[in-house]
C-alpha cells in the first residue's frame, strides 16, 4: 500500500483557492512571500495517508514536486505511455518530471528528527534515481506554485514547480513508461497552439517558459543523488 504526503486544503489555502501558476518571486499570501508561506504550511500541517484515499479526497492536497529539466535553453518534453501508473495521464505530454512524496522522503537530521519538508528529497529520488539518468552538473531552483481545481486530477494535487538546469547527458530510465526529448520553447508553444495533448499543468506553464527561464538562477542549489535512511 502506497502512502503519499498531503496537506489539508483549508490549511494550505485558508483564504482563497488560487488558480493557475503563481510565481514565488512575485506572489504573496497574507503579506508573506508565497514560497515562505507555503513552506511553513507544508512543514506544519503535512502528513501521510493512503494514496487510494487521497486520490478521491479533494479536502486534501497532495504536494507534487514538478520539475522542468532544462539543457542549453531547451526543455525536456515527456510522453506518458499506457504502461505508466496514473491512467488519467496516459498518452499526455508533459514538461514536468516528478511524482508523489512518500514516507522515505522524510530523511532524518543529525539530531534524529525527520525534516518536515520532504520536497527536496522527493525531487532527488524521483528525478535522479527513478525517472532520469543525468551525467554532468545540475542545479535546482523553486519557481512557483501550480493549482488547478477544474479537473479530478488537479483537484487533489498541487504542484511545487522547479527548474533543474543540466549541463550533460540526460536519459529516461523508465523507458517503458516515459518517452522524452528536448524541445525549444518555441516548439513547445507551437505544439500547444496546434492542440497537442499536453497535461493541464504543462499547458499552464509553457506560455510562461520564456520569462521563467530568463530568471537568474543565482539562488539555485545542487541536487545530488543519495540514498535516504529508512524512517
Amino acid at each position: 500500500m502506497e502512502f503519499v504526503f498531503v496537506v489539508p486544503r483549508e490549511k494550505l489555502f485558508p483564504d482563497a483557492y488560487p488558480h493557475g501558476f503563481l510565481p514565488f518571486g512575485e506572489s504573496q499570501l497574507g503579506g508573506t512571500r508565497l514560497e515562505s508561506a507555503m513552506t511553513e504550511r507544508i512543514e506544519e500541517f503535512g502528513f501521510f495517508v493512503e494514496r487510494a484515499r487521497a486520490e478521491h479526497t479533494p479536502e486534501w492536497k497532495q504536494i507534487i514536486p514538478y520539475t522542468i529539466v532544462v539543457r542549453d535553453g531547451q526543455v525536456l518534453c515527456l510522453t506518458r505511455t499506457k504502461q505508466g501508473g496514473e491512467s488519467r495521464l496516459h498518452d499526455k505530454l508533459s514538461i514536468g518530471v516528478g511524482g508523489h512524496i512518500n514516507p522515505m522522503d522524510l530523511v532524518e537530521n543529525p539530531n534524529g528528527q525527520g525534516t518536515r519538508n520532504p520536497i527536496a528529497r522527493a525531487t532527488q529520488r524521483e528525478v535522479l534515481e527513478e525517472e532520469l539518468c543525468i551525467e554532468g552538473t545540475h542545479t535546482l531552483r523553486s519557481l512557483g506554485l501550480l493549482n488547478d481545481d477544474s479537473n479530478p486530477v488537479g483537484a487533489v494535487h498541487v504542484g511545487w514547480v522547479q527548474a533543474l538546469i543540466v549541463q550533460g547527458d540526460v536519459q529516461v530510465r523508465e523507458v517503458d513508461q516515459l518517452e522524452g526529448r528536448f524541445r525549444t520553447v518555441a516548439e513547445l508553444n507551437n505544439s500547444l497552439a496546434a492542440g497537442a495533448n499536453f497535461e493541464t499543468w504543462s499547458s499552464f506553464l509553457i506560455p510562461k517558459l520564456d520569462r521563467l527561464l530568463e530568471t537568474p538562477f543565482n539562488r539555485a542549489t545542487p541536487l545530488r543523488t543519495t540514498t535516504a535512511p529508512t524512517p
